[in-house]
């Protein structure tokens, strides 16, 4: 009971690093993944770029909007392979035979998006040319759309009225959930020729985002940096900006998205490595404390072992490993108990939990460390006794 006491320091400290680098792994992983499902490769040009903080929305409100003229440049850049314009806004409710849905994401692209966003059609067909130069008032679904207003019936070949214009489905996108908590399937995705026609801007922050945003995709074997610089070189010479003005218009990448998460995420990892430091050194000191006072107890037997002919490496040893196997021992059941935490937390939460093996190592190594760095006192000083005096010791 004593021995288990003295290692729950090691056992809270290695439990909160395994538990807490399992589920950051696993949140890795499906950010990595959600992020994948942007688009593979692919430029953002819009008036405002990805990013964290307050934005300046009088000031972004005054720049020039992209415009269809924009795109056709970047796409006839020698580094672009395509480019996809959309322009997008709510739509606050969508019904068909007494079904609903609400806040449909409704966005006006072109058939390129298809490949650059990577919107795979699982029924139907994807907008394509023709629809987008004869306007065609066609659409294609989302899953989550398709789940709320047709849940016992196809939806190809019936007709949606979105905001009060008349669409018919085309096709239905494969699902692919949420993004940062955002879903992507609650999209409506038509020709952005017929969006130009049919919608006018929102208000406010819907008519600054009605300004065209572009998703550019680099060709094959080009880095990605020459492609950006690319836009960017282009885009200020439309906008007709100085060497000494700021862009005017936003440029981001999956890369900048990976950057905010990062971030975010940081101080998770520091509150971890500072609870896990706490809760080590509060185990290594107990293990000290343990090991000095079982020093004091076996002195009779020290002083015997070294009467028999045990060397000073001998006894330092004895009590050197006495003091590792506490620490690694609870580090194991430290691990254990963190995997489990994890798995917990990803059956009741839904949240995918990984404990890659490096962490499992990591978390054994540090508990060891800690039965070595706090071991070599006490054992140090068990090797030092005097043979005769611990033999008189009472």
């Amino acid at each position: 009971m004593r021995s288990f006491l003295t290692a729950l320091g090691i056992i809270i400290g290695v439990m909160t690093v395994i538990a807490i680098v399992s589920l950051i792994q696993g949140m890795n992983y499906e950010v990595e993944k959600q992020i994948s499902s942007l688009g593979s490769n692919t430029i953002f040009v819009q008036k405002f770029a990805f990013g964290m903080g307050r934005l300046d929305w009088d000031e972004i409100n005054k720049r020039p909007n992209l415009t269809m003229e924009d795109a056709l440049a970047m796409s006839q850049l020698p580094t672009i392979e395509k480019v996809a314009p959309s322009r997008s806004r709510s739509v606050s409710k969508i019904t068909w035979r007494g079904n609903k849905v609400t806040g449909v994401e409704l966005n006006g692209s072109t058939p390129a998006l298809s490949i650059i966003g990577n919107f795979a059609v699982e029924t139907g067909r994807f907008i394509n040319s023709d629809d987008s130069l004869r306007r065609h008032q066609v659409c294609v679904l989302g899953g989550y759309v398709v789940d709320n207003l047709f849940p016992n019936e196809t939806p190809l070949g019936k007709r949606l009225v979105l905001d009060g214009k008349s669409y018919l489905v085309v096709g239905v996108l494969a699902r692919k959930g949420s993004f940062l908590g955002q879903p992507q399937d609650n999209v409506i995705i038509v020709p952005i020729t017929t969006f130009e026609k049919d919608f006018a801007p929102g208000r406010g922050i819907g008519e600054l985002m009605y300004s065209i945003g572009v998703m550019a995709m680099p060709k094959r074997g080009v880095v990605m940096e020459v492609a950006i610089d690319e836009v960017r070189e282009l885009m200020r010479r439309r906008h007709r900006l100085g060497y000494d003005k700021p862009d005017d218009f936003g440029i981001s990448t999956q890369d900048t998205i990976r950057d905010i998460y990062t971030r975010i995420t940081r101080v998770a990892y520091l509150v971890m490595i500072a609870v896990a430091a706490i809760s080590l050194l509060v185990g290594g000191i107990g293990i000290m404390n343990i090991m000095l006072v079982a020093v004091a107890e076996r002195t009779r037997e020290i002083g015997l072992r070294k009467a028999l002919g045990a060397t000073h490496q001998d006894v330092l040893w004895q009590f050197l490993l006495e003091a590792v196997m506490l620490s690694v021992v609870g580090g194991a059941i430290g691990v254990a108990l963190g995997v489990g935490i994890a798995k917990v937390v990803q059956l009741t939460a839904r949240l995918h939990a990984a404990a890659p093996f490096w962490t499992i190592l990591v978390g054994v190594g540090f508990s060891a460390g800690v039965g070595i760095f706090f071991g070599i006192y006490p054992a140090s000083r068990a090797a030092r006794l005097n043979p005769i005096q611990a033999l008189r010791y009472e």
